[in-house]
Parts: C-alpha cells; structure tokens; sequence
C-alpha cells in the first residue's frame, strides 16, 4: 500500500462527526484542556442537524403548566413502547434541564415567551400528569432549532480553538489486538492523502442511515458511516429494525414538515374532511406518538380515504392559524411548501405521506456514551477506547419509537455525558503504544479494492435496487411474507457489490470513490435491519407487524443484537431491556397498554 501517502495525527480525543452530538462532545472535551479532532466529511454547519425543526424536549416548565423531568420519562418510555433503558432515560429526562439551559447560555436564539423565557410548543407524545393532557414541552427557535444549535455550538467550538478536519471521510476504526480502540484512519478529500487519527478514546457521532431507504427526511450524507465502521470491527449493532416513519414528509418530495406544525394547532384530514386521528387517538389526537399517526394515515390510505388523484395521500391544514403566528413560529414550513409542492400555507392544505426520518437502533452504549457489547454473561461490557453518541447510537432512550424533541436531546445530553466521561477517563497528552503496520493496511486494501473496482453495475443502480427493497419490504406496516422476501432481495442485491465499478480512479475529490465506499457503509446497515426485522415476532412501536399484531413482553421485551461478518453473513443475540431506574428519585414504570 505504498502508493497511499499517510499523514499522522496524535490526540487525546477523536471525534468523527460534526453534527450537534460530535459539536457538544468536542465542545466539553476542548473546554476541558482535551486535544481533540474533529473529522467531518461536511463542513460542520451543513451537518443533518441543521434540518432539525420543532424543537427540543426539557421540562423547564416555561409556560407554567406545573411540568416535570418525571413526566417527561414516562412519556419517553411509554413512547419507546418499554424498550427503552429507563436509567438511561432517566438520565437523559433529568439532564435535559441544565443542558438546555446551557445552550441558552451558549447563546441559542430560542423564540420567547411575553416573560422573556424560553418558549415551549406542545408536541406528539408529552403529556402532563403522566398521559392526562398535552404539555408544552419544545423549547423551540421559531422551526429552525437544529439549525440554530447547530450554528451556536460550532461558534463555542472555534471560541476555544477546536481542531477541525473538514472533507474528511472515515474509512474504519483502529483496532489493537485486544480489541481497544486506538483512533480512525480516514481519507481526506483535498489532497487525496490517508490521515491516521490516534485518540486514546474515539466518538462516532456519525449520524443515521436514512439513506438505506428510497423516501427519507436524511440528507444524502447520512449512511451510518459509523455503524458500518462498528460491524467491520467485529462489534454488534442494536435493535435496527426500528426505523421511525415520520408522519408529515411533503408528499413526492419526502421533505420534512415539522410536527411543531401540529403543535401550534395544525390537523390532518382524509378525503371526507375527517379529522381521522379522533378516531384512532381520542385524547392526543393529531399529537399522539409518531408511529402511531404514521399507521393511521397508512390505514386511511389504504381503506380508500386518501386525498389527491390517487387516494395516496393525506392534508395536514394550517390555513386556519393566524398567518402572524405562522410567519413568527413556523416560517420555515410556510417556505418549504412553498417551495416544494406549491402551497400557500395560509390558503391550502399541504399534502403530506410518512417518511423515513430516524433510525432508533444504532451502535449499543451505556449512558456514558461508551460503546457495549455483550461478552459471554456479561451483556453491557465496554468496549475500550470507543465511544457513540446521538442518532449513531443506541443508548437506548428512544427504544422502539422515538418522541419527537427527544432526538436533539439525545445529541446534547449524550455529547455532553461523552465529554464528562473522557474528561475523567483519559489522562491528558499521555502516549500512544505503537500500533502493527497490519491493522492500517487491512483498511486501506478495502480501500483499494473499491477505488479499482472495474464492474459492469454502477453504483448508483445497486444502491436504487437496495433503497426500493427496503421501501417496500421494511416500511410502516411488515408482514412474515415480505420480510422474508425482503431478505432474499437485500443478500441478493448485496452480491451485486462484488459487481460494481468506479470509474474514476483519482484520489481527490473522487465523488464516484465516496459514493462506492458510502454504498458499502449503507448495505451493510440494509442486511442488519431487514434480519432483524424478520427475527422480531411481535408488534412494537415503529415495527408494526401484520401477523403478530400484538406487542409481546413475555417473549419479546429485549435488545436485539447482531453482528456482521466480512461475507455478510448475521449472528443473532439479545441483551436485556434495563427496567431499573439510575436513583431512587423516581420508580420504574411498568409496562402498559399503550394508549393515547
């Protein structure tokens, strides 16, 4: 492997991903007296936060409504469908409060209340007095949170000088011989050479894998590059066959339309001009959970009541709302419909479809952000060296269904755990024992392999053929026989990689090389989540399955875990739901029918 030049690096910290979870870890571990990397294959500013709308979930208790981080955990595990771990969860709900607080301090814009607070929208799924009513919990900046977070946290980056690597793209990890993680190897854009990062703890913060799917809310960048990197270091991934289905993606163009909308008082309506979700969710209604409104409309759709030429659709109505609020609190939305199926917002119904938008399952972690396993009895061994955070990972908070503000929690309480831990964990500007040439020249003969792949397939028509099975076959509603189908399709598709070709042969600026090495990283997620899905029996949350329309505690109530070897062949096992709560400020909540 000569030909490839290779720059090295020395760090206490790597993190991979410049999103708002990699931003508030590198943020805590810089602020810290850390010297940490940030490799980004985007700049920082355009990473898939940016696009984050409604708002993000904490109990301030803003608008006076007597709200509690209490509620807000037996909202999110009521939510998760109980498979969520409720000490992280816990966690997370309780920690909400001081990390939204600080990005205030930070200096986010959040939009305000008369009082000068930061103002709370209700959202799908949080309630008062655990289900009662509706809260207001979305600390929100008008439908432009995640932009906003994701702008304010870069600014406090370069305010204490964080190194950031820009263009970079991840290959693999860095594994020793006794499976520790000692740092990344990665290919920059710019000048085409090979950048071996060291970091005595390495954070993946690389995001989702939307794109697996034909229709999603994901930026094209978002193929779980940390994942894949996971799977080939011989790790497991946790509960994949949970993909949420966002309720309001603009029908055709899969755009995301914040549920903020319904919020500030939006509702949908079939083909007879009912305002369906009555039926379905009496209490919540157009803000019950998202896999709950998402099977609604699919039922509405396919019993005849969709709206459109085709009956393949649903209207989400805002033109009754004040065009002033609109303008004020959703103007984003007013200017996506706009502009992607021609609505005026304050005149006209926006035609809407669920869409892919998040991935629940992702890389298994503990509370910490450190990566786990499951080592013979021991199911939550850490995995020295590795840490994941935000929709990368699996902590699991969101467990088989995600509440909407929690995914922008998720990224900041997690990047914030993640510093807190290295912080305490790695001893700074200590050395690095030197790693065998044999582990970076096994990454960069993968590598090879694909820059001089000379097939008659392109990749562009194996990744069409892959997004269109996982449409189909792993959608909102799963049946035995098209899972099983399903499988059959992905591993015969996943064999036409063998099949492709790269035509350009360059090493800077290579898109056709990306786009190959992005492919591998997405099909492989593809194999995980489609045999997952087919193992798991039962109905829970975002995995909605015809032939066992029930949700099954007895059988089903654990961690699905998979690995992945080098010829894409699974091994199956599970690890336990955490039903124990972090302190004894509140009890675990015991599993229920889930109603709303």
């Amino acid at each position: 492997m000569s030909e490839y030049e290779i720059v090295d690096h020395e760090h206490d910290v790597v993190v991979v991903g410049a999103g708002g979870a990699g931003l508030r870890a590198t943020l805590g571990m810089v602020s810290g007296g850390l010297k940490t990397a940030c490799i980004t294959k985007v700049f920082p500013t355009r990473s898939h936060t940016v696009a984050a709308q409604g708002g993000i979930g904490a109990a301030l208790n803003n608008m006076g409504e007597n709200d509690s981080w209490q509620f807000h955990m037996y909202d999110t595990v009521k939510g998760s469908d109980w498979l969520g771990d409720q000490d992280a969860i816990e966690y997370m709900c309780k920690e909400a409060i001081p990390s939204v607080t600080e990005l205030e301090n930070f200096g986010v814009p959040f939009s305000r209340t008369e009082d000068g607070e930061v103002y709370q929208r209700p959202f799908g799924g949080h309630t008062l007095d655990y289900g009662k009513k509706m809260a207001r919990r979305a600390c929100a900046a008008a439908d432009r949170t995640g932009h906003a977070i994701l702008h304010t946290l870069y600014q406090q980056c370069l305010k204490y000088q964080a190194e950031f690597f820009v263009e970079y793209i991840a290959l693999d990890l860095l594994m020793d011989d006794n499976g520790k993680c000692v740092g990344v190897l990665a290919l920059c854009m710019d000048d085409g050479k090979i950048h071996r990062f060291r970091g005595h703890q390495t954070v993946l913060a690389t995001g989702g894998y939307g794109r697996v799917y034909f229709s999603c809310t994901s930026a094209h960048t978002c193929t779980g590059d940390g994942n894949a990197m996971v799977l080939r270091a011989g790790l497991p991934l946790q509960d994949m066959e949970f993909v949420q289905f966002h309720p309001t993606g603009v029908y055709g163009a899969g755009v995301l339309i914040t549920e903020g909308s319904r919020g500030e008082g939006g509702y949908l309506t079939n083909s007879e001009g009912e305002r369906f979700m009555e039926r379905y969710a009496p209490t919540a209604k157009d803000l019950a959970s998202r896999d709950v409104v998402s099977r609604s409309m699919t039922i509405e759709i396919n019993e005849g009541r969709g709206v459109g030429p085709n009956k393949d659709h649903i209207f989400m109505h805002l033109e009754h709302i004040d065009p002033a609020t609109l303008q004020m609190r959703l103007p984003g939305i007013s200017e996506t419909a706009k502009i992607f199926c021609g609505v005026d917002v304050t005149k006209e119904p926006i035609p809407v479809l669920p869409t892919v938008h998040y991935n629940m399952g992702g890389i298994p972690t503990n509370y910490h952000g450190e990566v786990v396993t499951r080592k013979g009895n021991d199911q939550d061994a850490v995995v020295s060296g590795l840490m994941a955070i935000g929709e990368a990972a699996c902590v699991s908070v969101h467990g088989a269904n995600r509440l909407g503000t929690n995914s922008l929690l998720d990224i900041v309480v997690f990047g914030r755990a993640a510093a807190q831990r290295a912080l305490k964990t790695v001893e700074k500007g200590s050395a690095h024992v030197p790693l065998p040439k044999r582990v970076t020249d096994k990454i960069l003969a993968r590598l090879d392999k694909v820059r001089h792949s000379n097939g008659d397939v392109s990749v562009g028509e194996v990744r069409n053929s892959m997004q269109n099975a996982m449409q189909k076959h792993a959608a909102v509603f799963r049946s035995n026989t098209s899972m099983k189908e399903g499988v059959q399709k992905v591993d015969t598709i996943s064999k036409g990689m063998d099949n492709i070709g790269i035509k350009d042969r360059s090493m800077i600026f290579n898109t056709d090389l990306v786009e190959a090495l992005e492919l591998e990283n997405l099909m492989q997620q593809a194999i995980v989540t489609m045999k997952s899905a087919d193992q798991r029996k039962e109905s829970r949350g975002a995995h909605s399955h015809e032939d066992y329309p029930e949700r099954d505690d007895k059988n089903w109530m654990k961690h699905t875990i998979m690995w992945l070897n080098e010829k894409n062949k699974t091994k199956l096992d599970y690890r336990d739901v955490h039903l124990n709560t972090l302190t004894n400020e509140v009890a675990s909540i015991p599993p229920a029918a889930r109603v709303y």
